[in-house]
């Protein structure tokens, strides 16, 4: 892939990479191996919905509109080297295995596909779903689960080694994201009604609601820790909550706004970083913003996509986000380390 004058407002350098050579001005100490500051990634023929990186922070994978899945190199000249194809409609998420191994994606074609990562071959695809699937995502430990959010108002989990899920719960309302907690013992899901919802997998029942938000939550991400999750919501809040046993009642414990949704209503992700420090999430406005988690601040809001921001993600060893946008495009950039 040849990039052509990337500016980099913030830094004040221009990055001119084409035919593999690169020529930088002089500017700020540079904090990672990217090859510039930032590297522009294109190829996608539609909006990206969903990006994530490796676990061991040499490819990117990023899914969308289009139907595919594009896996690229974070290093080096960042060429898009695979194209997986297979779904029939957009491809609304998708995370990776703990190992690595795994792609699992969501899609409007109301399936589930999990994705050899070294061949690029489709392992199995899972039906059961009678709408959208609007988000999926596997347990950090233990057996390969796996929990999924849909139109159809279910959260279903499924054991890839089975042929069909293996519980489903009815929410009542269309839910649209969706995580385990640390142990897969709970699942964790939010939608239309506004309310993040604990769900106890022992007893295939509700454990509790938390309340606060006042719109649709699009987005929801464990903390590294497995104690907080962060949750991005149409009433243009992020906010952080405690979900450890024995937390006091009140569980929301920080809020941070900034970031904006719009008449799109997309669904815009959120991430932490590795260590817990910061947060991200996708905004409308079309700029990438990072937090502190700590004074709740807004330390990063970055131009450049022409599109709504859908999902930012953070390298798991890089001071390096990934955001995904409908501009069809992503960026690579590197932060303060």
């Amino acid at each position: 892939m040849a990039l052509v004058s990337v500016n980099n407002p913030s830094n004040n350098e221009l990055v001119s990479a084409t035919s593999g050579q690169v020529a930088l001005q002089q500017g700020p100490a540079r904090t990672s191996s990217l090859m510039a500051p930032i590297m522009l990634l294109a190829g996608h023929p539609g909006d990206i919905f969903s990006l994530k990186f490796h676990p061991d922070g040499q490819f990117l994978v990023s899914s969308g509109f289009d139907r595919t899945i594009f896996l690229w190199n974070v290093y080096g000249e960042c060429e898009n080297f695979a194209v997986l194809s297979g779904h029939t409609g957009a491809v609304m998420d998708l995370q990776l295995s703990t190992d690595g191994d795994t792609i699992y994606t969501a899609s409007t074609d109301k399936t589930i596909c999990l994705w050899d990562t070294r061949t690029g071959a489709k392992i199995k695809k899972l039906k059961g779903h009678s709408s959208f699937v609007n988000a999926i995502h596997p347990a950090r430990r233990g057996p390969p689960l796996l929990c999924s959010a849909s139109d159809d108002c279910n959260i279903k989990i499924w054991d890839p080694r089975k042929r069909t899920e293996t519980v489903s719960l009815d929410n009542s309302y269309q839910v649209t994201s969706i995580t385990f907690n640390d142990t897969a013992d709970q699942v964790i899901s939010a939608g239309i009604d506004n309310d993040v919802k604990v769900w106890d997998l022992r007893k295939n029942a509700l454990l509790y609601s938390l309340k606060g938000h006042s719109d649709t939550v699009t987005g929801l991400t464990l903390s590294p820790d497995g104690s907080y999750v962060l949750s991005n919501s149409m009433d243009n809040s992020l906010r952080v909550w405690d979900i450890r046993p024995f937390a006091p009642q009140e569980r929301c414990i920080k809020m941070m706004v900034g970031h904006a949704h719009n008449f799109e209503k997309n669904l815009l992700r959120c991430s932490w970083s590795p260590d817990g420090t910061k947060v991200s999430a996708g905004s409308a406005d079309r700029f990438v913003y990072i937090w502190d988690t700590t004074s709740r601040r807004i330390i990063y809001k970055l131009p450049g996509h022409n599109g709504s921001v859908n999902d930012v993600v953070f390298h798991p060893k890089e001071p390096i986000v990934a955001s995904g946008a409908s501009d069809k495009l992503i960026y690579l950039g590197e932060i303060d380390s």
